[in-house]
């Protein structure tokens, strides 16, 4: 939990989120047990106001880039502005099954 922590306290600090959800998805895959190297994060920011989905993905990628340049192999971002994120109900979408590594058919 080490690298999920980290993710969860500089998204904290930089983007004072008024909903933040970070989930350690390694075990859909193919890794050892334990392992944090596949996360979906979700974010509601007032600080992606008036932003493309590509700023804000930006923003968290330079945020990141020690974990991302370490062990982290996959980030699934999905980034809200407050209006964008009652809209939706505050409803996280399900991440698909994994297809990769020995996993594939």
């Amino acid at each position: 939990m080490v690298i999920q922590t980290s993710i969860e306290h500089k998204i904290q600090g930089a983007l004072q989120p008024v909903f933040l959800e970070v989930a350690n998805e390694s075990h859909m895959h193919n890794v050892a047990p334990g392992s944090e190297s596949h996360f979906k994060v979700t974010v509601v920011s007032r600080e992606f106001d008036g932003k493309l989905p590509v700023a804000r993905h930006r923003i968290l990628n330079r945020l990141l880039a020690e974990e991302l340049a370490g062990t982290v192999h996959a980030l699934s971002l999905h980034t809200y502005t407050p209006e964008e994120w009652q809209s939706k109900n505050g409803e996280i979408r399900k991440s698909p099954p994994c297809m990769g590594g020995s996993k594939a058919g």
